[in-house]
């Protein structure tokens, strides 16, 4: 669930996709016991917590749209990555999910839904729960399309990392080719080393 906003001024955000950026992917993750964090994840948003800048992971959920496992066991699977953040002295402020799909079961059946990134629906939402100042804000993710929903809220940019589905050299060709004047794009090898390059963590 959303931390409520302060009602302060909009506050510049780190986007993070969650499965090859804050977890090891393993494909359609959904037993908690299979949960491990990468290497770095935990010590990289704490210093973004420390800074305050909020920090929410935008997640597409095919699993649960085309019916591999249900809520509860991305609830469960959540739970332990928070725990495992928490004592690490991070957290996140939000986590936003879609298992929307285009070969999704009823009721998650849909061609193009608003949520699923590449689509901006989820950082949106976030924008309007909390407050957010999506011009300065970035994103990490490991697919091209976490980088295409960020450029369609018009964040400032984006890092692709090499984790998950980011090591595939099309992936990553993919992802530099949206570096456009309005929307920066950096790569890195995981999300460690990934925020020396996002402008909020370098003063």
């Amino acid at each position: 669930m959303p931390r409520p906003s302060s009602g302060a001024r909009p506050r510049p955000a780190l986007f993070l996709d969650r499965d090859g950026v804050v977890v090891v992917e393993t494909g359609y993750l959904s037993r908690p016991e299979d949960v491990r964090l990468v290497p770095g994840a935990a010590v990289a948003i704490a210093a973004a917590n420390r800074r305050g800048v909020p920090v929410i992971l935008i997640t597409n959920q095919s699993g649960i749209g085309r019916g591999y496992y249900g809520w509860d066991a991305f609830a469960a699977v959540q739970r332990t990555i928070l725990e495992r953040l928490e004592a690490a002295r991070a957290f996140v402020d939000a986590v936003y999910a879609c298992p929307h799909h285009a070969e999704g079961i009823v009721p998650y059946r849909h061609p193009d839904h608003p949520a699923r990134k590449p689509n901006p629906g989820m950082l949106l939402r976030a924008e309007a729960a909390l407050g957010l100042d999506l011009a300065s804000s970035w994103v990490i993710g490991d697919r091209a399309g976490d980088l295409e929903a960020a450029r369609r809220a018009r964040l400032a940019g984006g890092v692709h990392v090499l984790g998950g589905h980011g090591s595939d050299a099309d992936a990553r060709a993919a992802a530099l080719a949206l570096d456009v004047p309005d929307f920066k794009v950096e790569t890195a090898p995981t999300i460690a080393e990934a925020m020396a390059l996002i402008p909020l963590f370098a003063r």
